[in-house]
């Protein structure tokens, strides 16, 4: 399954989550849909600015499989 999302998150807002004192993130998806998932897979994303844009959740059997930036 892929879930469309958009992401306005500061380097502070992150900052929890890069130093492991939260695991995981919980978003809200363009067709309405709460999706949770590892917060690790967004490092790769994070700027000085922090994290912003669109990105497409793919999912097999509610199992993570791809985070991309679209936008």
């Amino acid at each position: 399954m892929k879930y469309y999302f958009g992401i306005n998150m500061t380097s502070q807002e992150y900052l929890p989550y890069y130093q492991g004192k939260a695991q995981s993130i919980i978003v809200v998806s363009n067709e309405g849909i709460r999706v949770e998932f590892p917060a690790m897979h967004l490092r790769g994303y994070l700027t000085s600015s922090g994290i912003r844009g669109q990105f497409c959740l793919q999912t097999r059997d509610n199992k993570f499989l791809s985070l991309d930036k679209i936008a």
